[in-house]
């Protein structure tokens, strides 16, 4: 069985960008995928700014994303970028961390003008990092989400997207 791992970035415990996170993940988990989810915001500060990877639980963070087959990245959008948390993990992974993976890359975000994160700043690290193949990644609005208790509601103006770029994924998964 396929792992997949989904790497969220956001330092909120009340974040859209988690549950967009364990969205992708659950879909993932319906096609037969071992789907985790790593909340970057969980791990040790000290020990990620000291970029200690000796850290148990950095070193297992680590770990997950070397037996992963394809890595979902979630990031908000911060000042037209990806999260300083998400850019702070990447950095622990070796050169090329990445090699043999697929890569989705999702960032959500309040302005349509900040879809760009994806491809300018996020997709150059991901390639850096050596992935297999980067799948078309997807920007989801804020006003396209609502949190619905302590679950996540796409709203039809991306869902349907949302779930292509699901399937895409998945299909790069499957090695040719």
């Amino acid at each position: 069985m396929s792992e997949i791992l989904v790497i969220s970035g956001s330092p909120s415990p009340t974040s859209k960008t988690e549950l967009v996170g364990d969205h992708v993940a659950r879909r993932l988990a319906e096609h037969e995928w071992q789907a985790g989810h790593l909340k970057v915001r969980t791990l040790p500060a000290q020990a990620m700014l000291s970029a200690d990877t000796s850290d148990p639980a950095i070193g297992e963070a680590l770990e997950r994303v070397s037996r992963a087959d394809g890595v979902v990245l979630a990031t908000p959008t911060y000042k037209a970028s990806y999260s300083g948390l998400l850019k702070v993990f990447l950095d622990l992974l070796p050169q090329y961390g990445f090699t043999g993976k697929a890569v989705l890359p999702l960032a959500t975000g309040g302005s349509a003008a900040h879809v760009l994160v994806l491809d300018y700043a996020l997709r150059p690290v991901v390639h850096s990092l050596g992935a297999r193949h980067v799948v078309q990644g997807f920007f989801l609005l804020d006003k396209h989400m609502e949190r619905v208790g302590g679950a996540l509601r796409i709203l039809p103006e991306s869902a349907e997207a949302l779930d292509d770029v699901i399937e895409k994924f998945r299909k790069a998964l499957i090695p040719s």
